[in-house]
């Protein structure tokens, strides 16, 4: 028996496809979701989603959003998503730079600017620490490999 999961990101479908389990990082901790869950909607928060069928995990990084559970499906409406094998190391890593740069200049005078930044080096943090986690044979300056 599995369970319909769909991870859905502002500009993309992230994954689409029925799945044996999905592990969320809910507000109030992590969610292990099993076909014929009981209704629930969830905020998310920064963290990994990890998602089994056929013996294999996949997994994926989600910068916030909400889930909606029911006993068939799984729809993730994500503010950012992306699978941890597509993540660009290079490119997180300047963004980290961009954004502690910014913050080490003072704290900008527009909130929604010092907001931008901070969401910015929050999601590159994320992303740089799930390739270092999960990600096999991947070679970070900085990482114990």
């Amino acid at each position: 028996m599995t369970i319909r999961c769909e991870i859905v990101s502002q500009d993309r479908t992230v994954f689409e496809g029925d799945v044996d389990i999905v592990v969320l990082p809910g507000a109030d901790g992590e969610m292990g979701i099993l076909p014929k869950h009981s209704p629930v909607l969830t905020t998310l928060k920064y963290g990994i989603i990890k998602i089994r069928r056929g013996g294999k995990e996949e997994l994926f990084t989600v910068a916030g959003g909400v889930a909606e559970v029911q006993p068939d499906i799984v729809t993730v409406l994500a503010d950012a998503a992306e699978n941890i094998e597509e993540i660009d190391v290079e490119r997180a890593e300047a963004a980290r730079k961009r954004a502690e740069e910014a913050l080490a200049k003072g704290v900008p005078a527009d909130t929604d600017a010092y907001l931008a930044v901070e969401a910015a080096l929050r999601r590159s943090n994320l992303r740089i620490d799930a390739v270092r986690r999960y990600r096999r044979g991947s070679r970070i300056p900085g990482s114990e490999s």
